[in-house]
């Protein structure tokens, strides 16, 4: 290898990327599934790494990120680490399961094959559909390589700003999706359809996102959006047609479209509701004759972002946790020692706190130490759970403020669908003891990828689908929506049957 790189390899999966001696380690990480929630600044502490073999320097980043115990462990940002000799390093963010959605869907008898794309802001899922049958032929997935930039989408919207080409890259990474999907059969597929939340609508689009960095975040680009596989640069025909489907309004993309479509809402006489649990927890309440649709700012609570021993759902992370005999019993993945929690234990922990008592529907630590013991030395500070109670009450005051202007109660609705990673992942029993979602029980139900779903349907569709009426609302124009999220922000004391 030439002294101008640097070999590293990423464990467990057992990865080997070369970087540039002495440059930082950002880009190159990145492009191998570090993320980096705060853009590579520092300030978050959310790209952590452990050396296992060789040596970082402990940089004043670091020395605020991690206590001594955890540095003397070798525990670094991965955001500041530079290198000049090899190293081997544990990276729990490295693998991450992506939802797709299998399930077949009726043909629309046309001919030729066409690829449906979720793009999220943390990952891609796209699949190749038989037109003529409905089948899938075919799964891709991976990470979105703007997460360099940033894990949520302010944080892209500000890089966009600031000149970073956020486009660029995200069409280059589809478009070897694409190509892998279709494996030489280039030439038979005739339409590409993408759904996606409103930044990545823009970003992918070449869309200016400035009005959507400040209030009332409103844009005129909200539009479908057309390309030639040409103006691209993928190998498709030239009659092939690639659409990004419109979004809703606001931070409503065209994801939530997508998932309307794919629950039912939209022939539904009974009302349903869908429920996207993430950074931008979005809402959709409504049947065949209308429906409501909101956004709201629920912060990165429900992926771990902003928990203190928070992680993706990696190797030693706890996944969930349960009541046995009155003592917590967690499940961590890899059946490894327990090193932090994701966005599921999050939730299952503070349910059973609640229900043990040890945490107050105030959402305080009972005996006043403000640290809640988890497994092994995997502890939930006072902080992580306001963290939680912001993120809920976000969601919870959403919900109920679209049900009452519908002059409706969570009992009148048929079906409440929790989609995208964390609704299908989360125990629904801890989500409602919480208060997360103010419902019975039987209302409840995992949906799974209803953005990949939808966009298989609209690509499927003999004819453009008819959609009811669809009206976006601005929770925070709503002048109880303050006082709606504070009487959320704690925890029930009484459940739902």
């Amino acid at each position: 290898m030439s002294a101008e790189f640097v070999r590293i390899r990423l464990e467990p999966l057992s990865v080997e990327v070369d970087v540039p001696s002495g440059a930082l380690l950002v880009s190159s990480l990145a492009d191998h599934g570090i993320e980096f929630p705060c853009g590579g600044t520092g300030l978050c502490g959310g790209c952590g790494v452990r050396v296992l073999a060789g040596s970082l320097p402990i940089t004043e980043a670091d020395r605020a990120a991690f206590p001594a115990k955890e540095l003397a462990a070798g525990w670094r940002l991965a955001c500041q680490a530079r290198t000049h000799t090899p190293l081997v390093l544990e990276c729990g963010q490295w693998h991450m399961d992506v939802l797709t959605d299998n399930a077949g869907l009726t043909g629309s008898g046309k001919r030729g094959l066409g690829i449906a794309i979720d793009l999220g802001t943390t990952t891609i899922a796209a699949q190749i559909v038989d037109m003529a049958s409905g089948s899938v032929l075919g799964v891709e997935t991976e990470l979105n390589p703007q997460a360099h930039f940033g894990s949520d989408v302010m944080n892209r919207v500000r890089a966009a700003l600031h000149g970073d080409d956020l486009t660029t890259i995200v069409r280059a990474a589809l478009g070897q999706t694409v190509a892998r999907l279709a494996r030489g059969r280039e030439a038979e597929i005739v339409e590409v359809i993408l759904v996606g939340n409103t930044v990545m609508h823009h970003l992918f689009s070449g869309r200016s996102v400035a009005p959507l960095a400040a209030a009332p975040f409103e844009s005129p680009y909200l539009g479908t959006q057309d390309f030639r596989p040409e103006d691209l640069g993928w190998s498709l025909p030239a009659s092939c047609t690639v659409r990004f489907a419109h979004c809703l309004g606001g931070f409503v993309g065209s994801d939530i479209l997508a998932g309307i479509v794919a629950t039912g809402m939209v022939h539904s006489d009974a009302l349903i509701a869908l429920i996207d649990l993430g950074t931008n927890g979005e809402i959709a309440i409504g049947n065949r004759h209308g429906v409501v649709c909101a956004s709201t700012a629920a912060g990165p609570a429900f992926e771990a972002g902003s928990i203190r021993m928070g992680m993706r759902a990696a190797t030693g992370a706890i996944s969930s946790v349960s009541l046995l005999a009155g003592q917590l019993h967690a499940t961590v993945i890899g059946d490894a020692e327990p090193r932090g929690l994701c966005g599921s234990g999050l939730v299952d922990a503070v349910a059973c706190g609640l229900a043990t008592g040890a945490i107050l529907p105030s959402g305080r630590v009972a005996d006043g130490s403000k640290q809640f013991p988890v497994a092994g030395s995997v502890v939930l500070y006072q902080s992580d759970i306001r963290e939680l109670q912001l993120a809920k009450g976000a969601i919870a005051s959403g919900f109920k403020l679209l049900l009452k202007h519908l002059g409706a109660e969570s009992p009148d609705l048929q079906a409440i669908h929790l989609a995208g990673a964390f609704g299908n992942y989360v125990q629904i029993e801890s989500a409602i003891r919480i208060g997360l979602i103010d419902a019975p029980r039987s209302l409840v139900h995992a949906a799974g990828n209803t953005a990949l779903r939808g966009a298989k349907m609209l690509l499927l569709a003999a004819t453009e689908p008819t959609l009811p009426p669809i009206e976006h609302i601005s929770l925070a124009a709503d002048p109880a929506f303050q006082d709606e999220f504070a009487n959320c922000m704690t925890f029930p004391t009484e459940l739902n049957p």
